[in-house]
């Protein structure tokens, strides 16, 4: 039994999801980051994404660029740390104005 793994190219992880370490979906990978002098991924370009995450500022662009350094693991899908869902912290304090009585 070969228990080497053989080498996958790395457009295998285009159109693979995306998770952070706590089962949310982030989104789909659509391109990847090289750098091409040190030959190492630096990023992965992302698109579908989650809209709860990254709200209204990302429905005009085609995506985000997650840095790779954040990724935790690679398999059928990929996971990355929790960080994506701390970039969104929900406002503690309303918007709403106070009006003098």
């Amino acid at each position: 039994m070969d228990t080497q793994k053989v080498p996958q190219e790395i457009t295998t992880l285009v159109g693979r999801e995306v998770y952070s370490k706590n089962g949310v979906f982030v989104g789909e990978i659509e391109d990847i980051r090289l750098d091409l002098d040190r030959q190492s991924v630096t990023g992965l370009a992302l698109h579908q994404l989650n809209g709860e995450l990254f709200g209204a500022e990302t429905k005009s662009t085609r995506g985000v660029i997650v840095p790779y350094r954040w990724v935790q693991a690679v398999g059928d899908v990929v996971i990355v740390n929790d960080i994506v869902e701390r970039l969104r912290q929900p406002d503690d304090e309303t918007d709403e104005e106070e009006v003098p009585a």
